[in-house]
């Protein structure tokens, strides 16, 4: 492996930040890239992320830029921060540049509408062969920045490369462990999402924590068996990407996915959520990807297809919570 010194992170939001100001305070050259010019000039100003981490200060050895070219000179390290559905077109505008000896990690949580392609997926299509690791976990990006004890895992075919983003990333706040089950790490990042969601309207319906526990449950029985199915090791989805992951999004106050469920739960609609912030919900998008990969590897999802229902055919939540409680009876722990 080469020596990192400079880190290029690929997306202003508030996980790419959390993770510019990690590496920076660990004494890394960082430059964050961002696709709106007016705003990145506000951050050099303030170096305050207020529209998505506000309160956290940063670092003066992070750079911003809007012009790729100068984010990507002197990196060794690329760091992929954008939402899911603005993945291929921001790699459509890396290609253009030189990206050779290059390491890059996917942080990115989702799945691609039009392909059903995994990010890994998407990165490798329009970039070709690279060095690609994957860095997921039960991350609230504001705790992280706080220094609350926080863990994440990071996954990629080649083992040793896994071990270098461990290294990197890993402080005395944010442990890291590493693996080579990309597939499991990226669905279960991805598939909590969904369940998420529902965690939140559960808490609008007032169903309370039996509710609660019976849908992380079966939440992580549709993750396995779709993941599985995708090639992904079943007990990765009973660490930090899977397991992890999902009891954080259920139950954080910060949790974009749980406030937007939770909304939904008390009658708002959709579009008018969506339109009210400026943060993306990745398990929106990502429903719609895993409705159609169910069917795709004919994998029952119930709870994933009634939040379909609900995002996109306008379903009522209690009549979604009755269409989940009256199937037909099961034998827990076959398929």
């Amino acid at each position: 492996m080469k020596n990192i010194k400079n880190i290029c992170v690929i997306g202003d939001g508030g996980w790419g930040t959390t993770l510019a100001v990690l590496v920076a305070k660990k004494h890394y050259n960082v430059t964050i890239w961002g696709a709106f010019p007016e705003y990145i000039e506000t951050l050099k100003i303030t170096r305050d992320n207020i529209k998505f981490l506000p309160g956290v200060k940063i670092p003066d050895n992070v750079k911003f830029t809007s012009v790729m070219s100068d984010a990507l000179r002197g990196s060794e390290l690329v760091v992929l921060a954008v939402p899911s559905q603005y993945m291929r077109g921001v790699l459509n505008m890396l290609k253009m540049e030189d990206l050779s000896d290059k390491l890059f990690v996917s942080v990115t949580k989702g799945i691609e509408n039009s392909t059903l392609k995994r990010m890994s997926e998407v990165i490798h299509e329009v970039l070709g062969k690279l060095s690609l690791s994957v860095l997921s976990g039960p991350t609230i990006a504001l705790e992280v920045a706080n220094g609350s004890p926080s863990t994440a895992v990071a996954a990629s075919e080649d083992i040793s490369l896994a071990c270098e983003v461990q290294r990197i990333f890993m402080t005395d706040r944010f442990r890291i462990y590493a693996t080579d089950d990309v597939v499991g790490v990226e669905m279960g990042g991805s598939l909590k999402n969904i369940i998420a969601i529902a965690a939140g309207a559960v808490d609008a319906l007032g169903f309370g924590t039996n509710a609660k526990a019976a849908l992380l449950t079966r939440g992580l029985v549709e993750m396995v068996r779709l993941g599985v199915a995708m090639g992904g090791k079943t007990e990765t989805f009973y660490g930090l990407s899977g397991l992890g992951d999902l009891t954080t999004t259920c139950i954080s106050q910060y949790s974009r996915n749980r406030w937007l469920g939770e909304e939904i739960g008390k009658g708002k609609k959709l579009k008018d959520l969506l339109n009210e912030t400026d943060m993306v919900v990745e398990g929106v998008v990502t429903a719609k990807s895993a409705f159609n990969l169910a069917k795709k590897y004919n994998v029952e999802m119930p709870i994933t297809s009634e939040i379909y229902k609900v995002l996109y055919e306008n379903k009522d939540p209690h009549s979604a919570v009755h269409d989940l409680m009256t199937r037909a009876p099961k034998i827990e722990g076959r398929k």
